[in-house]
């Protein structure tokens, strides 16, 4: 089962992996808007997969958001 935080939760648990972090609530939010981080969108709120999110930290490749069709872009 996937680990799934909203953007909050999974800043707090870099910060609780990596007292020094930079990433911050602000930066997560930023990668998804610009599909740089994939995550999936419940209502307003944003859902990022930890497993996810620490490689994409480790430098591995995200899956990039679809390009949009007919106004509306797909969520990944």
């Amino acid at each position: 089962m996937n680990r799934m935080r909203t953007i909050d939760q999974a800043a707090a648990y870099i910060r609780e992996r990596d007292g020094e972090t930079a990433i911050t609530k602000t930066a997560l939010r930023r990668l998804i808007v610009t599909g740089r981080l994939a995550h999936v969108q419940v209502g307003s709120k944003y859902l990022i997969d930890l497993d996810v999110l620490e490689g994409f930290l480790r430098g591995e490749t995200a899956p990039q958001a679809a390009a949009t069709v007919n106004g509306i872009r797909r969520v990944v």
